[in-house]
């Protein structure tokens, strides 16, 4: 049954080499499926332990919330945050759990999945960190070159080629950002696509 429920999608990644595509689109599919109306698509690319002034994309899902514009935020992600005060539920995709219950109340078997899942991405993210230090120093120890090789910078038409859809969308007569969105790529990205097109497009 089609509810028309406000939401906001909000998708992070935790490196720009990382794509936010595939929890886009899974996202969207779920919304459409129950009818839901998506208000607004929120991005941001953090780490997951950064501070709170750097989750841009949280800061715009919790003014959503503040401004009672939505009543659910649908994430693909580990994300526990304060939007509950708000009286909005979080639907997490990869768990397919809602923080909230049909009566306002709190999920407890959230509660607790959350807290779980919270305390494994913090050691998964020490163990990481403890393994790369370990790796470079190992690295440094064989006297191998850290870093970008020598002449290892794309040329420009590598570069577009890299980037051809951006190429194309730009091409088409699409703005700088609505080629970032479409094309699921940074703003940065795409002025630097503009800017290497023969006569910049």
């Amino acid at each position: 049954m089609k509810t028309n429920i406000p939401v906001a999608i909000l998708v992070r990644v935790s490196t720009q080499k990382q794509e936010t595509a595939r929890q886009l689109t899974e996202l969207t599919h779920y919304a459409a499926t129950k009818g839901y109306s998506v208000i607004e698509v929120c991005k941001e690319t953090v780490s997951g332990d950064a501070d709170a002034d750097a989750r841009h994309g949280l800061k715009r899902v919790e003014e959503l919330a503040e401004a009672g514009k939505i009543r659910k935020v649908l994430v693909a992600h580990q994300f526990v945050e304060k939007i509950e005060q708000c009286g909005v539920s979080l639907y997490w995709h990869s768990q397919n759990v809602e923080t909230l219950l049909p009566n306002g109340k709190r999920n407890p078997a959230a509660s607790i999945m959350f807290a779980l899942l919270a305390e494994m991405a913090r050691s998964e993210r020490e163990g990481l960190r403890v393994r790369i230090a370990s790796g470079l120093a190992e690295a440094r120890r064989q006297g191998k070159t850290l870093g970008r090789p020598t002449g290892s910078v794309l040329t420009p038409a590598r570069f577009l080629h890299k980037h051809r859809d951006v190429a194309r969308l730009l091409k088409a007569g699409q703005s700088i950002r609505n080629a970032a969105k479409l094309a699921d790529k940074g703003v940065s990205t795409v002025q630097r696509v503009r800017a290497a097109l023969p006569c910049n497009g």
